[in-house]
């Protein structure tokens, strides 16, 4: 299998944050490797303000794991 996560490092909180939607995705496709029904649930969950805003607390668990990662970007002292 292909290594698609090589590393947490991220240059930028822009692309830590870019990361972070990456693993989400990834974690769907995992867990739902069927293309044809991710898409055939779509509609139902993109118009469904509490499955948005589930997706977005995935997301922010995901960027806090990049962010400490990358020593939430601060220069060392």
């Amino acid at each position: 299998m292909e290594n698609w996560l090589p590393t947490l490092i991220a240059p930028t909180p822009s692309e830590g944050y870019d990361l972070a939607i990456k693993l989400a995705r990834i974690a769907v496709k995992k867990t739902q490797p069927d293309a044809a029904e991710r898409e055939r649930l779509r509609p139902e969950y993109a118009g469904d303000a509490d499955a948005l805003i589930a997706v977005s607390a995935v997301v922010a668990t995901h960027f806090a794991t990049i962010a400490a990662a990358n020593q939430y970007w601060r220069e060392p002292a």
